[in-house]
């Protein structure tokens, strides 16, 4: 579990009783918290603006703004909890102030290990609920996330294409696609074992994201095989991108064996969208321009732009 140390909590006391608010911030730095302490709501939010604050002991009478008004404030701006503290329980209900976002309610007048114990409720509360919303987010990386190469995986490629390419035709922008390959892959796991050509997925992933911009995303297809989406990306520039990611690639040397250097080489296909085309139809003939590539020998980039125009280079 997440846990919060009492030397990095801060805890912020909002009241214009000065007796009952030295009392409260003396009690909690006897407990080993830090604390903040003004008079107003005002005060308040201008410590917020500067300070990280971690929970909110408030008054609801305040001058100016009251506790239930500061209360909404924070919920709305600030990663803050609130604990809403009053004497005047018969003007004030619990549904009330729960319901502009505090965490809990206390009535006057205050028993100090009571507000102790309620604070730290709150701050437990508040650890778990980050812990699963961590969890939350691993889990959701997880699933869209191939474990060895670390790109992205098919079932997030075909989701992501779809909106690169909604959003292509929504800004008349062009859109690329690439197919990758790796050359004789089968080969390398039958000589040096499937851990050798695991470590070669690995370094290819890392290596094709090194070659990309913020805006592209690579994927492991499947097996050997990769895909890059390269938005705002015209048939002229997917080509220059295409050759970089082949030239890193086969500069890498990987060592399979004690003092043995094997280099690695991929196919490639690109491809550019066609307005209004189905996007399977844009998927086949980037993975056609790759078996072309395949077919004239590997170690090339082959484009299909058209059904009926295609071109290579062998660079």
């Amino acid at each position: 579990m997440i846990k919060q140390s009492k030397i990095d909590t801060c805890v912020l006391i909002v009241d214009d009783d000065s007796n009952i608010r030295d009392s409260i911030h003396e009690f909690i730095g006897m407990a080993g918290y830090k604390s903040f302490e003004t008079s107003s709501a005002e005060e308040a939010l201008e410590i917020l603006r500067t300070n990280t604050i971690h929970v909110v002991i408030t008054d609801i009478r305040l001058p100016g703004m009251n506790g239930l008004e500061l209360t909404d404030l924070i919920k709305n701006r600030y990663d803050t909890d609130v604990i809403v503290i009053t004497g005047y329980i018969g003007d004030y209900s619990y549904e009330e102030a729960i319901n502009k976002g505090a965490s809990d309610f206390v009535s006057k007048p205050i028993r100090f290990e009571e507000l102790l114990l309620r604070m730290r409720r709150v701050l437990r509360e508040r650890n778990i609920t980050k812990e699963r919303a961590l969890i939350l987010a691993r889990l959701q990386d997880l699933a869209i996330t191939d474990g060895l190469t670390k790109l992205y995986n098919s079932r997030y490629f075909y989701k992501q294409l779809d909106s690169e390419v909604d959003r292509s035709k929504r800004y008349n922008h062009p859109l690329s696609l690439l197919f990758l390959d790796i050359d004789h892959f089968k080969h390398y796991n039958d000589t040096y074992g499937h851990l050798e050509g695991d470590k070669v997925l690995a370094r290819i992933g890392k290596a094709i994201k090194l070659c990309l911009r913020k805006m592209d995303t690579a994927y492991r297809y499947g097996g050997e095989e990769f895909t890059v989406i390269l938005p705002e990306t015209s048939r002229g520039e997917v080509m220059t991108v295409a050759k970089r990611i082949k030239d890193a690639i086969e500069n890498e040397k990987f060592s399979p064996q004690s003092g043995k250097s094997v280099s690695i080489t991929i196919s490639i296909g690109a491809t550019e969208y066609c307005r209004d085309e189905r996007i399977s139809g844009f998927v086949q003939r980037a993975d056609k321009a790759m078996y072309l590539s395949k077919q004239r020998g590997r170690n090339q980039i082959s484009t299909i732009f058209s059904n009926e125009h295609s071109e290579s280079t062998d660079s």
